[in-house]
């Protein structure tokens, strides 16, 4: 089943294989190991008037196994979490992580996997902004973005006007980050604007120790604040 639910717009795919090209800590060997093109962009997407947005980090080895994102230890905890808000009920299979995200759009700061998981250089995420923040503007109709971890929020303030990341930086130190919304906009290049309703959760990994356990309980929350079925 071919769970990605639009193509990567040819000239976005170019420009992203150019600057991964250039990238030193691309993961090849995870690439070689699974037969994987490296300079092929590991993206979601989704349909295009999807309701929701989930923007995280990069992607890991699962990720490069399958081809697509969100779907290794970290992704499972989302998808694990959405089944069970849709269907009340644990997630039976793989399968069914894949099919279950299947209306949602899936996006991260950099779509290849960087050596030991050690997150890219704010460089490198420069690099790939204006071609994340064409996608979200223009592959996709929503607003609503459920980011993971603190890399994948302040994302949203990169190349932008010094009180969009002000207000970024202000909003992350919040008590209630985890349960309130942001509202910001992103700027293209060309002038072009997005309005986004940021709705921030920790990174679903087993290293962050503190949230980790909260984790499915704070995006059932999420969900269901944001009115997603």
């Amino acid at each position: 089943m071919n769970h990605q639910a639009q193509s990567l717009p040819a000239e976005i795919d170019k420009a992203m294989r150019r600057e991964a090209a250039e990238l030193d800590r691309l993961d090849g060997d995870v690439y070689r190991q699974f037969d994987r093109d490296p300079l092929a962009p590991i993206v979601g997407l989704g349909p295009k008037n999807a309701k929701l947005a989930v923007f995280g980090r990069d992607p890991g080895k699962k990720e490069v196994e399958v081809g697509l994102p969100f779907v290794g230890a970290g992704g499972q905890k989302v998808r694990e979490a959405l089944y069970r808000h849709r269907h009340g009920q644990p997630l039976p299979d793989f399968e069914a992580s894949l099919t279950v995200g299947d209306d949602l759009f899936w996006i991260n700061t950099v779509p290849y996997k960087p050596v030991g998981n050690k997150a890219w250089s704010m460089a490198v995420k420069r690099r790939f902004q204006p071609l994340v923040a064409a996608l979200l503007t223009r592959q996709w109709d929503g607003d609503r973005v459920i980011t993971l971890g603190r890399e994948a929020f302040l994302w949203f303030g990169i190349g932008q006007p010094r009180e969009v990341r002000d207000a970024l930086e202000a909003f992350w130190s919040r008590e209630d980050r985890f349960s309130a919304t942001h509202v910001t906009q992103l700027t293209l290049d060309d002038g072009e604007t997005k309005r986004f309703v940021l709705a921030p959760l920790p990174h679903p990994s087993p290293l962050n120790q503190r949230w980790f356990k909260r984790f499915p309980e704070l995006l059932a929350q999420r969900l269901a604040d944001l009115k997603i079925e």
